[in-house]
C-alpha cells in the first residue's frame, strides 16, 4: 500500500531530482501554526465526511486562518493527480475510481459548515474521458440542492485531453465563479507546468465567457519562480484579452527540496505595484499579496467582485 506521507511515494516523479536549496523566508511570509477551536471544528467536519482539501494536500500557509473561520477548499475526485507539476505538493500517480457519493458528502459539509461561499477544486484526472467534468457538475448540483443560498466557485483542471464538450458540461451547471489558474508565465511552462499548455488554458477561460457571460472568470499566477515583471504584465494582458474578471497573484513557496526552487521572494511593494497595474488593465477584482492563494478570502472577494460588476454596469 502506498504511503502518501512518505515524500518518495508521494512524488515518485521527483524522487531522483537533486535537492534545491530553500532560501530563508522573509518576515512577511511567516504565519502562525493553527491552534484555534474553529480550526479543529472545521477539520472534524471535513474528516467525518471523508473529504479531501487542497488546503492540506497543497500545504497552504493560510490553512489556520481559513479553517478557523470555517472556510475550506474541498478537493474532489481523490488526492492523487495524474500530472506532476514541479511546483505542486499534491501526490502524483494513478488515482482511484470516482466516488459516486462524494458530491452528496460535499454538499452535506457545505450545509453543516453554513458556508455562504464555497470553493471546489480537484486533481487533474487525465485518466477519465471527460476529465471529471460530469463529477464537477454533479457536485455543483448537489450543493445547489442542499445549500441553495451558497455561492459556488470552482477551480478546475484544464481538460486538455478531453473533447470540447467536457467544458460545456461544467459551464451548464452554472457555477458562480469559474477559476482556472495559468500558474506562471508561458516561458516557464516546460519546467513548472510541463503537462499543460499556456494558450489552451487561456482559451479555456475565454470559452467559459463565450458560453455564459454571466459566470465570473478567475485565474491566478505565482511569482518568484524566475519570471520578470514584463512577463507578469503580459500575462495580465493575455487574461484581459480572454475577458478574465478576477486575477490573483501570490508568492511561490517550495513544498520540499525536490520541488522547483524559489528564485526569489517578491516584496510587498512589488505586489502592490502588480495590483495597481492589474486594476489599470480593467480587472474587476485583483488580489496580489505574498500570501494570496486562489481561494484565500474567496467569499469576501466574491462580494466585492459582484459589486464591481454592478458598478461597471451602472456606468455603462
Amino acid at each position: 500500500m502506498r504511503d502518501l506521507k512518505l515524500p518518495d511515494q508521494r512524488h515518485p516523479e521527483k524522487a531522483h531530482r537533486p535537492d534545491q536549496e530553500q532560501p530563508k523566508k522573509p518576515s512577511w511570509i511567516r504565519v502562525k501554526a493553527p491552534t484555534s477551536q474553529g480550526y479543529k471544528d472545521t477539520r472534524d467536519i471535513l474528516k467525518s465526511n471523508k473529504l479531501v482539501t487542497v488546503c492540506e494536500e497543497a500545504g497552504c500557509p493560510n490553512v489556520g486562518e481559513c479553517w478557523s473561520a470555517g472556510h475550506a477548499t474541498m478537493m474532489i475526485m481523490g488526492d492523487i493527480c495524474t500530472r506532476g507539476c514541479s511546483f505542486c505538493n499534491v501526490a502524483t500517480g494513478r488515482p482511484d475510481a470516482l466516488d459516486v457519493f462524494e458530491p452528496g458528502r460535499v454538499a452535506h459539509a457545505v450545509q453543516t459548515l453554513g458556508l455562504k461561499h464555497v470553493v471546489i477544486t480537484s486533481v487533474d484526472r487525465d485518466d477519465l474521458a471527460d476529465g471529471g467534468a460530469e463529477h464537477f457538475a454533479q457536485t455543483i448540483r448537489a450543493i445547489r440542492h442542499r445549500a441553495p443560498d451558497t455561492t459556488i466557485e470552482i477551480l478546475t483542471p484544464d481538460f486538455l485531453k478531453c473533447d470540447a464538450s467536457a467544458l460545456e458540461v461544467v459551464v451548464a451547471a452554472k457555477p458562480d465563479v469559474f477559476n482556472h489558474n495559468l500558474e506562471t508565465v508561458p516561458g516557464l511552462y516546460p519546467t513548472v507546468r510541463p503537462g499543460a499548455r499556456y494558450f489552451h488554458s487561456l482559451r479555456l477561460l475565454q470559452r467559459v465567457k463565450e458560453m455564459d457571460p454571466t459566470i465570473f472568470t478567475k485565474s491566478g499566477i505565482m511569482v518568484g519562480l524566475g519570471e520578470d515583471a514584463q512577463g507578469v504584465r503580459q500575462v495580465m494582458d493575455d487574461m484581459r484579452s480572454a475577458d478574465v474578471d478576477f486575477l490573483t497573484i501570490g508568492q511561490y513557496l517550495q513544498p520540499t527540496p525536490k520541488h522547483h526552487r524559489v528564485d526569489r521572494f517578491v516584496t510587498p511593494e512589488e505586489f502592490a505595484a502588480y495590483e495597481k497595474a492589474a486594476f489599470g488593465k480593467g480587472f474587476l477584482m485583483v488580489s496580489a499579496t505574498p500570501l494570496t492563494r486562489s481561494s484565500y478570502h474567496a467569499g469576501d472577494d466574491f462580494a466585492r467582485l459582484r459589486a464591481a460588476r454592478l458598478a461597471k454596469l451602472g456606468q455603462a
